[in-house]
């Protein structure tokens, strides 16, 4: 069965939002739709629909006209088994001591490292993007020169694979939170899947927004893998929320993208310890001074 896509930009969330509600209404109906903040600071949003027919074509230069987006670029997709495409492609990684895979390489995991499965079907966060790449890096790195997370907070989850992480090596409380309701629901599924059950404590919240962060803070180490506008507007609650001399591991953030971040939690008391870069994403590791 063919599939087709028609994808556009356009500037402004409110925008993106209403013409994504407006393609719902087109005949033949998209079966899937998507809204997108593009991660290059532009301000650009993508909207794109799925569809198991040809779409209206005019309909769609109509829609583009009427919310002044890009005209749709309409392509069909070739026939694809996408679970074997994505196993395929999404080999299992190595960060240091850790070991990302998913279920159909777990014949593969080495005796000598730590196993951290997620399916690659999860949500974002299976350890092949350069953001949590970096950030467990960062983490070994960490562990390696004996640093010990007693109180640990992964702020924007995902799949959770950071708190599991930590939770893997530290016997401490762990939470977890995500602003998305499904990605709390995946992290919970990960963590059953790994035999974690009860590791971490994940939970709904916009950033520290939750009264199980407030009481557990102050933190010895935080992660945000998320983009650089939240970062930013997070800098004075990360400095808040984090225990003299703790670390914050974060990321999302394009490398030219990084010196600005530095420097707002610089001016919140969070300095810079290491600058990793992984191809075109930049993960840093910084540290609150008493």
């Amino acid at each position: 069965m063919p599939t087709f896509t028609a994808l556009t930009t356009l500037t402004g969330k409110a925008a993106a939002e209403a013409l994504g509600e407006a393609m719902e209404r087109l005949t033949p109906e998209p079966t899937g739709l998507g809204v997108f903040e593009v991660e290059d600071d532009s301000g650009l949003w993508e909207v794109g629909g799925y569809f198991l027919e040809t779409p209206d074509e005019a309909g769609l230069a109509l829609l583009a006209k009427m919310f002044d987006a890009q005209p749709f670029v309409i392509s069909e997709l070739p026939e694809t088994d996408w679970v074997a495409h994505v196993r395929r492609e999404l080999a299992p990684v190595e960060a240091g001591r850790f070991f990302v895979y998913g279920s159909h390489d777990a014949d593969k995991v080495p005796a000598d490292r730590i196993p951290l499965l997620i399916e690659a079907a999860m949500a974002f966060g299976t350890g092949h993007h350069g953001t949590t790449l970096g950030c467990l890096k960062a983490l070994d790195n960490l562990i390696t020169d004996g640093f010990v997370g007693h109180k640990v907070a992964d702020i924007g989850c995902g799949t959770a694979v950071l708190a599991m992480a930590a939770a893997r090596v530290w016997d401490g409380q762990i939470l977890a939170s995500d602003i998305d309701q499904v990605a709390v629901e995946v992290a919970e599924a990960n963590l059953k899947a790994n035999d974690m059950e009860g590791a971490v404590d994940c939970m709904e919240a916009a950033g520290f927004d939750a009264p199980a962060l407030a009481e557990a803070a102050p933190f010895d180490l935080i992660f945000a893998n998320i983009l650089k506008g939240p970062l930013v507007a997070l800098a004075p609650d990360v400095a808040a929320h984090l225990r003299d001399e703790g670390y914050a591991i974060l990321s999302g953030l394009l490398n030219d993208q990084a010196e600005e971040v530095m420097t707002v939690y610089a001016q919140n008391g969070i300095n810079l310890v290491e600058r990793t870069s992984i191809g075109d994403w930049t993960t840093l590791l910084l540290q609150k001074k008493g």
